[in-house]
């Protein structure tokens, strides 16, 4: 498994690395914090590469982290129909690169503003800063919320209207601590269990109810 660095992880990486080298001119103490920063930036910065499962009728997981949410809701502004919320928390340990679940085509992107709460509490689903990237599939419309928890200040979206992209493929990162909320329809069946560690690209979270 190939290692490689997301792109909006290099100016922040740039800069520790000049103010460890500026310091470590005068002291090698006064290096040591922002050594051990450059390293951590490196190390969250980490876009690894994923064996994206060849089993049909599945949804793979769009984000790494613990699946804190599977409920079933209305979804209003974009899907207007019952579907079902998974939510997975994203701590500054895991990969913070985002993948689409499936072969889709974007029909759009919705940048909003917002609050920066915690992203384990409810109400940050709606009311934290985040992006939402609406796709068709085979099995309908899918939403996927990227969202900005009390670390994480910012969402990248590299997907925009009118893409086209394969499951697994990267479509965006959020830095530092955060959430993704993926509205998925009912025709589907979860396979994850609250709590569960999931992956990005690999990890299954639901199939298709090929019976309905």
């Amino acid at each position: 498994m190939s290692m490689k660095i997301a792109q909006e992880g290099y100016p922040f990486i740039f800069i520790s690395a000049v103010i460890t080298i500026l310091l470590a001119l005068v002291s090698v103490m006064a290096a040591l914090i922002p050594l051990v920063i450059t390293f951590f930036m490196i190390y969250f910065f980490r876009d690894p590469d994923r064996s994206i499962p060849d089993d049909k009728d599945v949804l793979i997981s769009p984000a790494d982290g613990k699946i804190i949410v599977i409920e079933k809701v209305f979804e209003s502004n974009y899907l207007q129909s019952e579907c079902t919320k998974i939510s997975i928390f994203m701590s500054p340990f895991n990969v913070h690169v985002n993948r689409v679940p499936c072969d889709c085509n974007v029909l759009d992107v919705v940048h909003k503003k917002g609050k920066f709460l915690s992203a384990f509490k409810p109400e940050a689903s709606i009311e934290n800063e985040n992006i939402s990237l609406l796709v068709d599939t085979i099995y309908g419309k899918i939403l996927i919320r990227q969202i900005a928890g009390f670390v994480a200040r910012r969402a990248v979206c590299r997907a925009r209207a009118g893409d086209s992209l394969k499951k697994g493929e990267r479509f965006g990162i959020i830095k530092f601590s955060s959430r993704v909320d993926i509205f998925i329809p009912l025709t589907f069946t979860p396979s994850i269990k609250l709590n569960e560690k999931v992956y990005a690209g690999e990890s299954i979270i639901a199939r298709f109810k090929k019976n309905i």
